[in-house]
């Protein structure tokens, strides 16, 4: 059911479950998921499926501290913090909120680098294989990552531009169904892994 009606605040939200979900499927799952097999196999059967518990434990933690955080001082009928800042100021007063933002902003910009780092070699990468498939695996298949650094910088900087995307849920449509296909070709590649060893299936 859509929320259409503006609340205590005047606003009027359209958001429902299938867009809750959709974004919360974008935000915890990406591709990182990919190399989580390689991961949980470098930790062991133990201590991979502890690491995966505990995080997700961590996860769920920190959302309820941020629901919680949402009104304040009463979490049900309190004031609305509509920002990160604004949770700060309230719970934390002014004098944290520059050392919080400077934080919160050099974590956005670390992410930043990193996901156009990581664009700019996946796109390297099937340039590669396009190489060696044409050529052969012999082959001298050079390949700059820089072009498509650049590439993917301009695309964020552009997209960063657009006004309320936030509100476009199409994005996250696109996105949770990304967040599934890597995650059914991270289980694809863990069955065909398996099924190369037969002495794992006794």
């Amino acid at each position: 059911m859509d929320m259409e009606q503006g609340g205590d605040d005047g606003r009027i939200r359209t958001g429902n479950v299938w867009t809750a979900t959709a974004h919360v499927i974008t935000a915890l799952v990406g591709s990182g998921v990919l190399t989580l097999p390689w991961s949980v196999a470098q930790l062991g059967w133990i201590l991979g499926p502890f690491a995966l518990v505990f995080f997700a434990f961590v996860t769920y933690y920190t959302a309820i501290l941020l629901s919680d955080c949402y009104r304040s001082p009463d979490s049900n009928s309190g004031r609305r913090n509509y920002k990160y800042m604004d949770v700060i100021k309230e719970f934390r007063g002014e004098k944290d909120v520059i050392i919080c933002g400077i934080t919160q902003y050099a974590i956005l910009w670390g992410t930043m680098v990193g996901y156009t780092i990581t664009g700019a070699m996946s796109m390297m990468a099937i340039e590669l294989s396009d190489c060696f498939h044409e050529k052969g695996h012999a082959a001298k298949c050079e390949v700059s990552g820089t072009l498509y650094a650049v590439i993917f910088g301009i695309m964020e900087i552009v997209l960063s531009q657009l006004p309320n995307l936030e509100k476009i849920s199409f994005l996250s449509y696109i996105a949770a169904a990304m967040s599934v296909a890597y995650s059914f070709i991270g289980l694809c590649l863990c069955l065909v892994e398996f099924s190369s060893h037969p002495e794992l299936r006794g």
